[in-house]
This record gives structure tokens, C-alpha cells and sequence, in this order.
């Protein structure tokens, strides 16, 4: 699903931002379109969202994705007819009883929703069209280049995001401000599908899933658990030094545990059915490892002395995604978490979580991920539903972590009505290779749910006091981190993180063969992961098996190399090849891995033996 990348504006910058006041006026035009084409058509939204825009609509009958240039060409008709659009502010009842009249139900269902929390009814009426909409828009269609959008896709989303609701048809539009940038947006798109991480796995061999497995749930494959665990020694490495220490909880618990920290029955959707182990007693499969360290924190008396306490697992979970959410490795059902919890006292707070912010930023910069920015995602005083009712505690988190935050040197954008149920949030957001912004990693301060177990310390004065509690995963999970760099490395993963670090290749293998085995069996007793092809394939094939698998290293050994001791080493991407000493190559090979040398980028300068 597109996410409304304009959804932390303001009024008054949505109003002097160009491109979002077309994207919001194309929106209307598909509907406009959509309705002069399928009269018996009911409106969902229709918002602007990051690359462009996208209208739900519930048809009489099903959608052929074959009619989307009908659809398009009309909406160029709409457009050159220079409707204008104007604004005006309905009654309560004349909003209700139009909608009505018009047949549209849904609409309906939501300004009843406004009315009942007291918001403001905005309407806007272009041509024929009327939609329910705080603008802002363009003045008239004759403002909208007919040739800066064009339909994109359809795909299916359910009336306000409910499953249990009616499922809708959501058409995708793209729209940019000229005719040039479209077709940029379009050429990168091509070439990113080259990319994409699901193509990167079948050809690498990364990762499999299937239905006999379960949807949404991977199966890693040799190749693909190297790169998980290669990520996670770099990580533990990481967060030793940072003062962490690692603990172990299991996958399932009882029921009790989530009634305790609040999930259950507000998550219970999200969560796989509960097992009933012992007589009524219902276990879950955990969703989140929050919980089970709270109980380690509660497990004996703490003092303030212990305090900041960092509990860092790579804890496996389980979330009933939608089956329509799943996208490879991007949105799973089975996942390994990046976890860590951070109990401190409100003196702690500010420089536990600008440590936590620097984690991020060491791991995005040591793997060349640039244009990043922050989300930080404030609560919705008016919604007591959705989170905690204590003002004075979401002013005071809030504030602290927005002045961190301004703290950082790093853009970031304020998003109210996304935080946690239980406190505030900075997500960290990056493009894929396509453009499109996600969510990489998050962190989240909590102040309500340390006080539903009981958690507490002694402090100076001797008196009892509730720890904050910072849920971090700079790393997010293994999953979706991975997906983010398969695509960001093309799957040319540098030395240290790739499945074989090293290829030797004999000129031939009835004449050297013994000799590139005696290599690869000396760098797989230093633990290197290095394979001698000794196969039927000519050379020049071996050497292409060697590129297409994106091995960064390849020595290349004959009668020369043999008598030498030396290697031809040939690096991936590389055109120039060296000849040195076995030893030197092992020594230049051991500090690729020890520093972690980004060796993949050519531009990367390789260490001395």
C-alpha cells in the first residue's frame, strides 16, 4: 500500500507546494473520470501520495486493468475542459443528505464520523464532481500538463483499512511536474526491477517460500542465512561495545503476558491464534519481544546504580500480516528482530536515545545508505482510543524527543497520529532503488506500559520510581533490512557479508587443480567461506559462473601461480587484475573482514597486506 508521504504537512505547506495540489487535483479527476465511465461507481479516498496519487472505488463489477487508458483518456478530456475547483463548507445535514441522495454510503459512514468528533466539513466541486476534501487544489485542470501522469496499476484495499470492511478497487496514478520527470521515474523503475530483492533471491539463491510452508513465511537458504548471520555478528559486535547485554525469551507465552502489556484484545488481530496448551490457558506466538524483557527487568529488585540497563536480542516473532500485504521479504509473517530494550531514568533519557539515533546513523553510513531522514511520529490528543490518556506524559516524551532529534543534523518531518499506543516513535526513512520511501528502522519511547508490570527502581533517594523504557532496532529485522540491501548492493554484497568470499579458478584443473583445492582448503580453515571450481566447465566459464554468482573475489591459479606461490586476483566490478603473494592476498583478505571494507563500491580503497 502507498503511503501519504504528505501526511506531516501543514495546511500552509500543502498550499505552496505545486506538485501536491496537482497530484490532489488528478485524484478528483480519476474519480470525475470513473463515474462519467461506470455511473453505478462508489467513492472511496482519494489522496496524493508519494509519486503520485491513487482513488478507491467500489464498482458494480469487477475492474479489467486492461480499461485504465479508457479511464486515462477521459480524464484528459476532464482536464482539457479547464474545470475549476471550488471550495465550499456544507451543514452537518446538507453533507449527509447529498451523500445519500448520491448513493454514496461509505461517504456517508465517514462525515458521520467527523460530525461525531467535531471536525470541520470541507467539500470541493469540480465540473460535475463533488468529493468530501480539505483541498488544497489547483485553480482549474487547464493547470495539470496532460502529459506529467499517466495510470498506473490496481490493486485491492479495504473501506478505511478494515479487513472485516468491504474490499475496494484502489487505482494507482503517477504524476510529476513535467512530461520529463515521469519518464525519468519510469526509466529508473525499469531498471530497478533488475534489481528487485524476490528476482536478486531466485537468481542468488537467498531465500524460498511456499504454500506448503505458509505464506509470508521464508525459508532460508544457505546463501540467504549467511547474510542474516553475518548481519547479526556485526550487530552483537556493535551493541557489546555499546553496553548492551543479550538475553534469550522464548516464541511462545501465555496469554496472560499481552493482557498485562496492554496488546491483547487491541492487537489480537495482528497475532496468530492462540494455542490452548493447558486447560484454559491460551498461548500465543509472540509478536513482539517487549514484553518477556519487561519480566527480565521484574525478575529481582533493581537500583538506579544499573541503571541505563540494555537488553539486546535477535528474538524470532510472528504477525498475522494480511495475505494481500506480503511482498517478499519486505512485509513477512515470520520475522527476526534487531531487538533491544533500554530501561533509564528520566536524567538518562535525552542521551539513551540520541545513542540509540547514532546507532542508526553508524549502520547507515557504514553501509553507503545515503538521503535518509527521520519520521517522528506524535500521538493524536483526540483519539483516547488509540493511546494512552495521559497529556502531561505525551507533552514531556514528546518534547524531549524532539529536541534530540533537532539535535541530530538529519531532516525529519513530524507526523501526528502515528506514534505507539504507548509513546512516541522516530522512524528512519529511505528511497529503494525506484524512489519510493520506506521504513527501515524505528525507535520507540515508552512511558506507559513499564507501569502495567510493576517496573520500578530504586533510586538515590530510596524511594520507588518507574523506569522509561526505549524499544530500539536500528537493524530492523533481518527480513526487511536485507530486502533493503539486496537491492542497494544489486546483490553484489562486499567480502566480509558475501555467501563465497572467494573463487579460485584453475587455468586448468588436471594441471593445477590440486593446487586451487590446497588454497580454498587453507582459507576455509581460517573460517573464510571459499570454494576451488574444479568442474568441466572451460575457464571462461567458470570465470562468468564467478561474476554472474557476484563473487567478490576470484583468484585465478596456473603453472606460474603454482611455482610463485601467488594468485591473479580479480575482483568483482573491477577491471584491473593483480598478481601477489597466496600470503599477501591472505593477510589483505583478513582486514577486508576484520574492518569490514565496503569492497563492493570500485571506488572503495582496498587495504595493504
Amino acid at each position: 500500500m502507498a503511503r501519504q508521504v504528505y501526511a506531516g504537512l501543514t495546511a500552509q505547506e500543502k498550499e505552496n507546494d505545486p506538485l501536491y495540489k496537482r497530484r490532489h487535483s488528478l485524484a478528483h479527476v480519476l474519480a470525475e473520470a470513473v463515474l462519467r465511465l461506470y455511473p453505478d461507481t462508489k467513492l472511496g479516498f482519494g489522496p496524493p501520495v508519494d509519486n503520485g496519487f491513487y482513488y478507491d472505488f467500489q464498482f458494480s463489477t469487477p475492474l479489467d486493468p486492461e480499461k485504465l487508458p479508457e479511464i486515462e483518456a477521459e480524464m484528459r478530456r476532464i482536464i482539457s475542459q479547464k474545470e475549476e475547483f471550488t471550495h465550499y463548507e456544507p451543514t452537518p445535514e446538507e453533507a449527509i443528505k447529498s451523500l445519500e441522495e448520491a448513493g454514496e454510503i461509505l461517504k456517508a459512514e465517514y462525515v458521520r464520523d467527523l460530525i461525531k468528533d467535531g471536525k470541520e466539513l470541507h467539500f470541493y466541486k469540480n465540473g460535475n464532481f463533488t468529493d468530501l476534501c480539505a483541498g488544497p487544489h489547483v485553480g482549474n485542470t487547464s493547470e495539470i500538463p496532460t502529459d506529467c501522469f499517466q495510470l498506473d496499476s490496481v490493486a485491492g484495499a479495504y473501506w478505511r483499512g478494515d479487513q472485516s470492511r468491504e474490499m475496494l478497487t484502489r487505482i494507482y496514478g503517477l504524476a510529476f511536474s513535467n512530461k520529463k520527470e515521469l519518464k525519468e521515474f519510469l526509466r529508473k523503475r525499469e531498471e530497478a526491477k533488475k534489481y528487485d530483492h524476490r528476482k536478486l533471491s531466485r537468481e542468488l539463491e537467498f531465500y524460498t517460500m511456499t504454500d506448503m510452508v505458509g505464506l509470508g513465511l521464508p525459508l532460508w537458504l544457505p546463501n540467504g542465512t549467511v547474510l542474516r548471520e553475518e548481519l547479526e555478528k556485526f550487530a552483537k559486535e556493535t551493541e557489546q561495545r555499546g553496553g548492551y547485554q543479550r538475553v534469550a525469551t522464548p516464541v511462545i507465552t501465555n496469554e496472560k503476558l499481552f493482557y498485562t502489556s496492554g496488546h491483547l484484545p487491541y492487537y489480537k488481530d495482528s497475532m496468530f491464534p492462540p494455542m490452548q496448551i493447558d486447560e484454559g490457558q491460551n498461548y500465543y506466538l509472540k509478536p513482539m519481544n517487549c514484553p518477556m524483557h519487561h519480566m527480565i527487568f521484574s525478575s529481582r529488585p533493581r537500583s538506579y546504580r544499573e541503571l541505563p540497563l540494555r537488553l539486546a536480542e535477535y528474538g524470532q516473532c510472528y504477525r498475522y500480516e494480511a495475505s494481500g500485504t506480503l511482498a517478499g521479504l519486505l512485509r513477512v509473517r515470520g520475522m527476526c528482530m534487531n531487538d533491544a530494550h533500554i530501561y533509564c531514568s528520566p536524567e538518562q533519557l535525552a542521551d539513551e536515545f540520541r545513542a540509540v539515533l547514532d546507532m542508526h546513523r553508524f549502520y547507515y553510513d557504514k553501509f553507503r545508505i545515503e538521503g535518509y531522514w527521520m519520521r517522528l511520529s506524535l500521538h493524536d490528543a483526540n483519539n483516547t482510543k488509540k493511546y494512552v490518556n495521559n497529556p502531561e506524559a505525551w507533552a514531556q516524551s514528546e518534547d524531549a524527543i524532539r529536541q534530540v532529534v533537532r539535535g541530530m543534523g538529519v531532516d525529519f518531518e513530524e507526523v501526528p497520529g502515528e506514534a505507539a499506543f504507548y509513546g512516541p516513535k522516530v522512524d528512519f526513512q529511505i528511497r529503494n532503488v525506484v524512489g519510493r520511501e520506506e521504513t527501515a528502522s524505528t525507535n520507540q519511547l515508552d512511558f506507559a506500559v513499564p507501569p502495567r508490570f510493576g517496573l520500578v527502581y530504586t533510586g538515590k533517594d530510596g524511594e520507588e520510581h518507574t523506569p522509561y523504557c526505549i524499544h530500539r532496532a536500528p537493524l530492523g529485522t533481518h527480513e526487511r533490512f536485507l530486502a533493503f540491501l539486496m537491492e542497494h548492493f544489486k546483490g553484489a554484497f562486499p567480502t566480509w557479508m558475501s555467501p563465497i568470499q572467494v573463487m579460485i579458478v584453475p587455468v586448468s584443473v588436471d594441471k593445477f587443480g590440486d593446487y586451487a583445492e590446497k588454497l580454498a582448503s587453507v582459507l576455509r580453515n581460517d573460517l573464510y567461506r571459499a570454494q576451488a571450481d574444479l568442474g568441466d566447465d572451460t575457464f571462461n566459464k567458470k570465470i562468468r559462473a564467478a561474476v554472474t554468482a557476484k563473487v567478490p573475489n576470484i583468484l585465478v591459479v596456473g603453472a606460474k601461480e603454482m611455482e610463485e606461490e601467488t594468485v591473479t586476483w580479480r575482483r568483482y566490478s573491477v577491471k584491473e587484475q593483480r598478481t601477489l603473494k597466496f600470503a599477501q592476498f591472505q593477510a589483505i583478505l583478513d582486514k577486508m573482514y576484520r574492518q569490514r571494507v565496503m569492497d563492493n563500491f570500485a571506488d572503495t580503497a582496498l587495504p595493504e597486506a
